[in-house]
């Protein structure tokens, strides 16, 4: 490592590698794709915002999972933008620890609600006459709230870890910054850095898929009790949460296990793709998939759009 700072470097390099040779043409697919996750985003939220019939706990978690999905896009891609548009290969060393914190805390509290869902999940299907008296709008916003509190503690104690460290290279391996990248960089010895890190991964990518698995066994357990035609509910209901949660698991995995352990064995444009997947598939993917297989969400997205072009041919007639 080159001797850049016995502190912290005021600027520090992304690694965009030969993508600003076309830098305008990912900047046109980076602006088209996080058009598409603000719209598709922005639709469920309005739609469960602006009815009162979607006010209800499954609907409102995933409309909290929406606003997340918004909130991390926005920590990526209006940066990635300017940098690609503008040709600009560095980020200030402040930038680059605010966008840790909140691609970070992004990522955590999109497991921590996907696991708040499977617990929502679990009581509608196994104590479906409890239901409305256990999943009380208090009780919703409770578990939002935990979600959220749970993983900025988490993180802030990370970031606070990493910010004492002094740095010698100012060289970040990613299009964009995350704490082990700039861990890497130390100059001193990163062991309680790396032990925590370790620690909040697996609490991410073990300990809650953990919850989750022991709540759809005992849906599973419920489902083999009950009719055809309740499983098939329960399977409408169920399908949207297992997808989601099977593509964000398995792209935080793959990213980890990249980044962490082997960051240099695959060629550049494959680790560029599986580093961006996680923040770039779930805020599409999530929206779509319960826009589309959530009958009642659906219609409402339709009926906004609808109302809208009806104003706008009013206006003009």
């Amino acid at each position: 490592m080159q001797n850049v700072t016995s502190g912290h470097p005021t600027v520090l390099f992304l690694s965009f590698g030969d993508m600003l040779s076309t830098r305008y043409i990912y900047s046109v697919i980076a602006c088209f794709v996080y058009g598409l996750i603000v719209l598709f985003n922005g639709s469920v939220i309005s739609a469960v915002a602006l009815h009162k019939s979607l006010q209800e706990p499954m609907y409102i978690f995933i409309g909290v999972l929406c606003v997340n999905g918004l909130y991390g896009s926005a920590s990526f891609f209006p940066g990635l933008i300017v940098q690609l548009f503008f040709s600009i290969e560095t980020v200030s060393y402040i930038g680059c620890v605010i966008q840790v914190y909140c691609i970070h805390t992004y990522l955590g509290c999109e497991m921590t609600l996907l696991t708040a869902m499977a617990y929502d999940r679990y009581v509608c299907i196994c104590n479906p006459l409890r239901y409305n008296h256990i999943m009380s709008l208090n009780t919703v916003l409770k578990l939002v709230a935990a979600a959220w509190s749970y993983t900025i503690v988490l993180v802030s104690i990370h970031i606070v870890l990493t910010i004492r460290l002094p740095l010698c290279d100012n060289i970040i391996l990613k299009i964009y910054c995350d704490n082990w990248s700039i861990v890497r960089l130390a100059c001193v010895d990163t062991t309680v850095n790396n032990g925590f890190g370790l620690f909040i991964a697996s609490t991410f990518i073990a300990l809650m898929p953990m919850l989750i698995i022991c709540s759809y066994i005992k849906i599973l357990k419920a489902c083999a009790r009950s009719s055809k035609d309740f499983q098939a509910k329960a399977l409408q209901t169920c399908t949207p949460h297992l997808i989601t949660i099977t593509n964000f698991v398995c792209n935080l995995f793959f990213e980890l296990l990249v980044y962490r352990f082997i960051p240099t064995e695959f060629p550049y444009e494959l680790r560029v793709v599986m580093s961006v997947q996680v923040l770039v598939v779930p805020p599409i993917l999530n929206p779509l998939i319960y826009g589309l297989k959530l009958k009642d969400i659906r219609v409402k997205i339709l009926y906004i759009f609808h109302l809208r072009e009806s104003k706008v041919h009013g206006n003009q007639l």
